[in-house]
């Protein structure tokens, strides 16, 4: 929605792609704040390692998961690194702000609970709601208050904004989600679009740390909230290979990669990949390509 959540997370370090360090003062985890004021009208979310609140003043439609939302009035939207959404603004009037900020940074040391199972993060809930006057000016002034905050010198203004956060997200689940959500007409072409989205979104694979968090077509179906059998024909219809195939089919070449490109050792690259056991991946690995990964490894000159 906004072209400044486009800034690339990671950097570049000896070849290998890293996580920056979080600003001074923050504690655990990554937060900042921008104006909508110059947003491009036509833009998806793209990031896929931060959560996301927008305030959005202007008129568009939000397209979310497989279906799509008007917004013509002040609305709060909640976004989740999983689901992948976009906004088509009906036109350059178009203010109010978005916040990005990691689970560790929010819950920063608590145990609050994975926010993907809250009411206002969860995969298959409803992200966007509708605000009156009243709501509008204490969602502002607490927008207000974070883009000054940021800017401050002041050595605990992290501790500050992590407590706007929270605030912005309790005063959030005092009111009610909005439910006029509706269907697109070409359902199968929508469902397999996102479904290639969302299997991109989880690679590259940065560390053994950030292992994949979607491996089955279950749970693809359960992140699109919709039911297995329509992701598998749709995907089947539009690709012409089922949904295993098309995760299966990704995992091998995020394992080339990583064979011939990293120095991690089968271990680490197993459990990035999201395979319980080495074992697990080395069958997996040489029944798709015919090869144990060693020799991948091995090959390169």
């Amino acid at each position: 929605m906004e072209s400044k959540e486009t800034i690339q997370g990671f950097y570049l370090r000896n070849g290998k792609m890293e996580r920056p360090d979080p600003p001074a003062g923050s504690g655990v985890g990554h937060f900042n704040v921008f104006s909508r004021d110059s947003c491009s009208l036509v833009t998806p979310y793209s990031r896929r390692d931060y959560y996301k609140i927008s305030l959005i003043i202007g008129k568009g439609k939000l397209h979310y998961a497989d279906k799509w939302i008007y917004v013509d009035r002040p609305a709060l939207l909640f976004s989740n690194p999983v689901v992948p959404y976009s906004w088509d603004a009906e036109n350059e009037d178009q203010t109010g702000w978005f916040c990005l900020f990691t689970d560790q940074f929010l819950q920063n040391g608590t145990r609050l609970g994975n926010l993907l199972d809250s009411q206002l993060f969860k995969i298959g809930g409803t992200p966007v709601f509708f605000i009156d006057e009243t709501q509008q000016k204490i969602v502002s002034d607490l927008f207000i208050k974070m883009m000054n905050e940021i800017q401050t010198e002041y050595v605990h203004k992290y501790d500050m904004l992590r407590a706007c956060l929270h605030l912005l997200i309790h005063e959030t689940m005092k009111m009610q989600p909005a439910e006029n959500f509706q269907p697109y007409q070409n359902a199968s072409h929508r469902v397999a679009s996102l479904f290639m989205e969302l299997l991109e979104r989880q690679f590259p694979i940065d560390s053994p740390e950030a292992f994949l968090k979607l491996k089955t077509p279950n749970d693809y179906s359960r992140s699109l909230s919709i039911h297995v059998n329509s992701l598998n024909r749709s995907v089947k219809e539009m690709t012409g290979k089922t949904t295993s195939q098309q995760i299966t089919s990704r995992i091998i070449q995020e394992a080339n990669a990583l064979l011939k490109h990293t120095d991690w050792n089968i271990s680490e690259i197993a459990y990035g990949l999201g395979f319980e056991e080495p074992a697990y991946f080395t069958n997996f690995f040489k029944k798709q390509t015919g090869l144990a990964p060693n020799a991948v490894r091995t090959t390169v000159v």
